[in-house]
C-alpha cells in the first residue's frame, strides 16, 4: 500500500510524509501496508456489506421522492492522540456551559444585551427565537442538553469549531456503527491499540436524560419523540430508542392530559412520561402554540413544560443560540459568563450586517465560503474558490438583500485523512463531529462522527451531498495495557 498524490500542503491526520505515519497512526499503516490493493479493496467490500447487513442507511430528498442509501463509510479511519482530544473536549465541554447560560440569559434576565457585549437585535431577530419560552428555567440551566458542534483543523493542525448544533443534531447513531463495522473488518487492529471505546453513549445519553425528570418518580419514563419513518434520520431515533430501551413514539402516541401530565398510549391504557428526547424541529411541536397545521407534535405539550410536568430534550427555544451570526458571539460569551479564555477557538467570521464586513465579502466573495444563518447539511451555501462568476455574483444580490442572513469565512485548508478511492490510496478533506452532553454533568464523546468529502478536492463532507465517514480513533499513546 502506497498514498498516492501525497500533498502536504495539507495537515494530514495519519501521515507526516508519504512513508512516514504520525505516532498514533504507527499501527494502523503498519496494517495497511502489509495489503495490496485487491486485500484493501476486499476490506472495503466485507465493510459495504456490514453495513447493508446491518441495514444502516440514511434518507436524501430528492426531486424523485425521497432515496434511501446505504450508509457510505470508509475503513482508513482518523486517528486523534488522547492527549490533544484532553483538551479539545475541554473546550467543548466550555462551549456548551457558555452557550446554556446564553440561552437561559436570552430568555430570562438579558444581562449580556445590557453589557453591550451581544447586540439584542441579533438575537430577538433570529427566526428561531421562541417569544413563548421567556421566563422559563430548565432544570440545571441545560437548555441544549445533546450537542454537535464541527470541529475542523487548519494547514498548522488548530482544530476550529465551525458551527454549534443545539436544536436537534444528528450522526451519533452512525459514530456507534462506524465503530462495530471496524470491530468485524479489522478487529486485529483493536488488540494492539489503546483506542478509547465510544459504546457507552447510549448509557450516558440516558442517564444525561433521567437527570430531567421534573417529577417523583424513581426512575424516569424516557421516550424519543419522532417525526415518523419518512424523516432523513428515522435510522437514527430507532437505534437510540433501542439502545437505551426507550419508547420510540410519535406524536400521536401522546397526549396532555387535564393535570398538564404528559401521558403514552399504551395497550394497558396512558402511562406518564417525564422526559422527551424530542427529534421534532420546534414549530411542529405543538400545533397549540406554534404551526397550527402541525400532526407531528402533540397539543398542549408547551403547557406541560411550561407547568414543569415534563422535561424536553432539547428544551423548546434552544435554537435561538443555533445560529451562524450568534455563532461569531460564542468567544464573548466564554468570557461574559464564565470569565474563561475559549480552549477551541472560532473560524474568523465576517458578519455581512456589518457595513465595513459586507464590503470585505462583496470585493472578495471569491475567495470566502458564505453561508446563511440558519440552514444546515450544507445547503444554501457558496464555497467560492470552486463556484462560477454567476454563482458569486447571485450570492453578492442575496447578501444585498438581507444582510443579515449571511456570514462569510476564510476558505480553510480543511486537513485529510488517506482514503481508500478507485485509484488507491489518497487524501480526501474532513471534519469531526463530537457531541456533548449537558444535564446534571457534561460528557465529550471520545472522538465523534468524521464526515469526509469522497470527492476529489472538494471540502463538502455532508452524506446528502456525497460525503462519506470514518471511524474516529482517540488513541493513548501512554498506556500499554490493551482494554
Amino acid at each position: 500500500m502506497m498514498l498516492s498524490a501525497y500533498n502536504p500542503a495539507f495537515y494530514d491526520e495519519s501521515m507526516l510524509s508519504d512513508t512516514q505515519p504520525r505516532a498514533g497512526s504507527q499501527d494502523l499503516v503498519n496494517n495497511f501496508r502489509a495489503l495490496d490493493s485487491d486485500q484493501l479493496q476486499g476490506l472495503q467490500a466485507l465493510a459495504d456489506a456490514t453495513i447493508a447487513k446491518m441495514g444502516v442507511s440514511f434518507t436524501v430528498y430528492s426531486d424523485e421522492g425521497n432515496i434511501d442509501r446505504a450508509w457510505p463509510f470508509d475503513i482508513w479511519p482518523r486517528v486523534i492522540e488522547a492527549s490533544e482530544w484532553q483538551s479539545v473536549a475541554a473546550g467543548l465541554q466550555q462551549r456548551l456551559r457558555a452557550l446554556n447560560c446564553f440561552i437561559d440569559d436570552v430568555y430570562n434576565e438579558q444581562k449580556i444585551f445590557k453589557a453591550g457585549v451581544v447586540p439584542a437585535d441579533i438575537v430577538l431577530s433570529s427566526r428561531n427565537f421562541r417569544p413563548e419560552c421567556v421566563g422559563m428555567r430548565p432544570k440545571h440551566g441545560a437548555w441544549s442538553n445533546i450537542c454537535g458542534s464541527d470541529l475542523v483543523r487548519d494547514a498548522q493542525g488548530q482544530f476550529y469549531v465551525l458551527e454549534d448544533n443545539l436544536r436537534v443534531p444528528s450522526g451519533v447513531s452512525y459514530m456507534l456503527e462506524n465503530r462495530a463495522v471496524m470491530k468485524q473488518v479489522l478487529p486485529e487492529l483493536f488488540e494492539h491499540s489503546m483506542i478509547a471505546p465510544v459504546g457507552d453513549y447510549p448509557n450516558k445519553l440516558l442517564s444525561m436524560l433521567n437527570s430531567l425528570n421534573p417529577n417523583d418518580s424513581v426512575l424516569a419514563e424516557v421516550v424519543v419523540l419522532t417525526p415518523g419513518i419518512f424523516n432523513s434520520a428515522y435510522y437514527e431515533h430507532a437505534f437510540l430508542a433501542h439502545e437505551m430501551g426507550a419508547e420510540l413514539v410519535e406524536g400521536s402516541d401522546l397526549v396532555v392530559g387535564d393535570d398538564d401530565y404528559v401521558y403514552m398510549r399504551n395497550i394497558e391504557g396512558l402511562k406518564r412520561v417525564d422526559v422527551i428526547y424530542r427529534r421534532i424541529d420546534d414549530e411542529f411541536l405543538d400545533p397549540e402554540v406554534f404551526r397550527p397545521d402541525s400532526t407531528l407534535g402533540v397539543p398542549g405539550l408547551m403547557r406541560a413544560w411550561r407547568a414543569g410536568k415534563v422535561g424536553i430534550a432539547n428544551a423548546p427555544g434552544c435554537g435561538v443560540a443555533d445560529d451562524k451570526v450568534v455563532y461569531a458571539y460564542v468567544p464573548a460569551m466564554i468570557e461574559f459568563y464564565l470569565n474563561e479564555q475559549p480552549l477551541v477557538p472560532n473560524v474568523p467570521t465576517y458578519l455581512c450586517r456589518n457595513e465595513e464586513d459586507q464590503a470585505y465579502v462583496l470585493a472578495n466573495i471569491e475567495q470566502l465560503v458564505v453561508k446563511p444563518a440558519n440552514e444546515s447539511g450544507g445547503y444554501g451555501m457558496l464555497v467560492g474558490p470552486h463556484a462560477s462568476a454567476e454563482q458569486c455574483d447571485a450570492f453578492r444580490e442575496l447578501i444585498k438583500q438581507n444582510p443579515r442572513n449571511y456570514i462569510a469565512q476564510p476558505t480553510l485548508q480543511l486537513s485529510v485523512v488517506p482514503t481508500l478511492t478507485t485509484k488507491g490510496i489518497a487524501q480526501r478533506h474532513v471534519d469531526l463531529r463530537p457531541f456533548i452532553l449537558q444535564g446534571a454533568d457534561t460528557y465529550v464523546t471520545p472522538g465523534g462522527l468524521t464526515r469526509v468529502a469522497l470527492v476529489e478536492g472538494s471540502l463538502v463532507v455532508n452524506s446528502s451531498q456525497g460525503g462519506g465517514s470514518k471511524d474516529t480513533w482517540i488513541v493513548d499513546l501512554e498506556v500499554d495495557d490493551v482494554i
